[in-house]
């Protein structure tokens, strides 16, 4: 009879038990997404390795340390605007028609925030949108265009129509301001009655890299280590593309950190942007190359550097906010990078580029609730995939029109799915804007990178010399040795060429949006000995061509 009576009590218990937890499961976690501008996973402490030692991100990596980071997670298109577009959406950008910096997406197509709002969550956008038109969301304080570092300005709503209302903070600086606007936006406009769905998007580190005074003697009296491609690449890196006919090409495509790049270059943009600051002077023939690479390169860092510890620094007041309104562990916190960032290997200064350097985002994921703490993972991620995971964590079903997929799973588990992504998607169509880079687009495996650089506009024209460059990523994860000719790859050249090829039709994009362009694309896909001859003719016209552009700019400076 008492062990009766014992069970029936443990029946019982476990009955509310199992009660409390489902209860505990079924509501939603508040959302915290934050994302820097042109932070990349090489300056961030929970992933670097060449900057490690400098600390560069102590808050940060401690939400690391509390949750997942991803290795492989990778944006689709290295530019601010499309790749928001992407995240917004959870559609690559020839779906979503964000396929450069002049992109919009209208407030009817902002999945994210309305699906988040039709789930009873409330909704604010704080920091950087950079999506032109108003944001659909319950309450805004965003960045005009691209934003000022200091003396920030908001667009905000109120009595006149988007986008005529702006508050203004003289003297301040954008981390810090955009940083006061969520807390206080968590102060005095939170609903405490339901959960929230809130980014915080910082300007930071975004070239040209302004940050606090504060800052100023931050590694002042450091020596950044340098990496070695800064200096040297071997012969087999590259291609006819981003190396031209005999290298005829090295200066012009891919901006530079020192004098290679006669057009523009960071020790080109240092005297200009910040007179005061840089007395030496780039074309001063005292100063060897070498010398200028150097000075460039430590100027470079050192600025980038102190952006990001501004960054990280405001993540400890939002965190110690979360924590003191015992939030911390009731919101999924997200911290990641609009894209990659160049910090001067293979001597390139900005984006862009399919390689890792710029395409790889950082991406963590912390939520104690759900998610173990310590965990990586190298699943294969793209910035189409993040809204449908913070969907699924809101309760929301996924639309047909979002292209991404949850990775909750991954995120509870540490383990893929069995038919998780094996491939990320890539394509750069901005040809020979701003830093000089060719349009291309690439697949990227866990063991392989394939780039197909077919050199042109929107309108197939303005030709650099169409190549494809194939890396073995586990022989060669610095992407040095391109083994596109070597002939023990052939099967698997051809084996990913099919991929791609596939891959392509898959995700939509086949040539429908800009067929002057896919012209070209078809052209010099099989890349015979007749295309690598016309290529070879591209790349003796595109040197001609910007030589004298450049000897014109040199005439009217005279």
């Amino acid at each position: 009879m008492r062990m009766m009576t014992t069970l029936k009590v443990l029946f019982t218990l476990s009955i509310t038990v199992f009660s409390c937890l489902t209860t505990s499961a079924a509501e939603p976690p508040n959302i915290l997404f934050i994302m820097s501008d042109d932070h990349t996973a090489q300056a961030v402490g929970a992933y670097a390795t060449l900057l490690k030692n400098l600390n560069p991100t102590p808050n940060i990596d401690q939400i690391a340390a509390e949750g997942i980071c991803f290795d492989n997670a990778f944006c689709t298109n290295a530019i601010c605007t499309p790749s928001r577009a992407c995240i917004i959406t959870g559609q690559y950008n020839h779906i979503n028609g964000v396929f450069d910096l002049g992109g919009r997406i209208e407030r009817d197509k902002q999945a994210l925030p309305r699906l988040m709002r039709s789930a009873g969550y409330q909704t604010a956008m704080i920091g950087k949108w950079h999506l032109k038109v108003e944001p659909n969301f319950d309450y805004y304080k965003v960045l005009p265009g691209q934003g000022k570092y200091f003396n920030t300005e908001f667009r905000v709503q109120g009595d006149k129509k988007w986008p005529k209302n702006v508050i203004k903070y003289p003297g301040s600086h954008s981390s810090d301001v955009i940083t006061d606007a969520t807390l206080e936006w968590f102060k005095n406009h939170r609903d405490t009655e339901k959960p929230f769905f809130v980014c915080h998007q910082f300007k930071a580190p975004h070239d040209y890299f302004e940050s606090h005074p504060r800052y100023d003697s931050y590694l002042a009296n450091t020596d950044i280590p340098e990496p070695e491609s800064l200096w040297t690449k071997p012969d087999t890196w590259g291609s006819l593309a981003t190396r031209g006919y005999k290298d005829e090409l090295v200066p012009h495509i891919g901006t530079s950190i020192g004098r290679r790049n006669p057009r523009r270059s960071y020790a080109a943009d240092l005297p200009v942007k910040f007179p005061e600051e840089f007395k030496w002077d780039y074309r001063d023939p005292n100063l060897s190359n070498e010398q200028v690479k150097r000075l460039s390169y430590q100027a470079y860092l050192k600025k980038y550097l102190r952006c990001v510890k501004g960054v990280d620094d405001n993540m400890k007041r939002l965190m110690d906010y979360l924590k003191a309104e015992d939030l911390y562990d009731n919101t999924l916190i997200i911290y990641t990078g609009d894209q990659g960032f160049w910090l001067g290997e293979k001597d390139y200064q900005d984006k862009r580029w399919a390689y890792d350097e710029s395409a790889r985002m950082p991406f963590i994921v912390r939520y104690p609730k759900a998610i173990p703490q310590g965990v990586r993972s190298d699943a294969i991620i793209e910035n189409i995939d993040y809204p449908a995971l913070m969907l699924d964590y809101a309760g929301v079903s996924i639309p047909a029109e979002m292209q991404g997929r949850s990775f909750r799973q991954i995120c509870e588990t540490g383990k893929e799915p069995d038919n998780w992504k094996q491939a990320t998607y890539y394509r750069y169509w901005m040809h020979m804007a701003h830093h000089d880079n060719p349009g291309e687009m690439a697949m990227r495996t866990k063991t392989h990178k394939l780039i197909y650089f077919y050199g042109c506009n929107y309108q197939g024209e303005s030709l650099t010399p169409p190549a494809w460059e194939l890396y073995d990523l586990t022989s060669d994860p610095n992407e040095l040795d391109n083994v596109y000719d070597h002939p023990e790859y052939k099967t698997i050249r051809e084996h990913l060429k099919s991929q791609f090829a596939q891959l392509r039709l898959e995700i939509g994009d086949d040539g429908s949006h800009y067929p002057e362009c896919e012209a070209i694309v078809q052209e010099f896909w099989d890349y015979d000995q007749a295309d690598r001859e016309k290529a070879i003719k591209i790349s003796r016209a595109f040197l001609n061509k910007r030589e004298s552009e450049l000897a014109d700019i040199k005439n009217e400076q005279k």
